[in-house]
């Protein structure tokens, strides 16, 4: 079984700047893409950012130039970093990991850190 644990939401002013961390545990073998996807109140959950094993990243337009992913391989975690925030980055965030475990291949989600701009 594998575990993601998120950290580091809150309130914060527009412009502000928030970190967000994941941490994964549990009988890992090895992690293929981390990512961050988020969900705003009646809106669909999207992707804001993908990181991959080898260190290649993708973002949303949206949030290209503002927010920069990151990921230790060594401690299995990803961090987010958000810079620029906008009201409309307001949302529930997600960590999300694929995952080798138990002799397969397995997608797992964090339970969500709420991050909201406002002033």
């Amino acid at each position: 079984q594998v575990q993601l644990v998120e950290s580091g939401g809150g309130l914060v002013q527009p412009g502000g700047s928030l970190r967000l961390s994941c941490a994964a545990s549990g009988s890992i073998v090895s992690i293929n893409t981390m990512g961050w996807y988020r969900q705003a109140p009646g809106k669909q959950r999207e992707v804001v950012a993908r990181i991959n094993g080898d260190g290649s990243t993708t973002y949303a337009d949206s949030v290209k130039g503002r927010f920069t992913i990151s990921r230790e391989n060594a401690k299995n975690t990803v961090s987010l970093q958000m810079n620029s925030l906008r009201p409309e980055d307001t949302a529930l965030y997600y960590c999300n990991a694929v995952v080798w475990s138990d002799g397969k291949l397995g997608t797992y989600w964090g339970q969500g850190t709420q991050v909201t701009v406002s002033s």
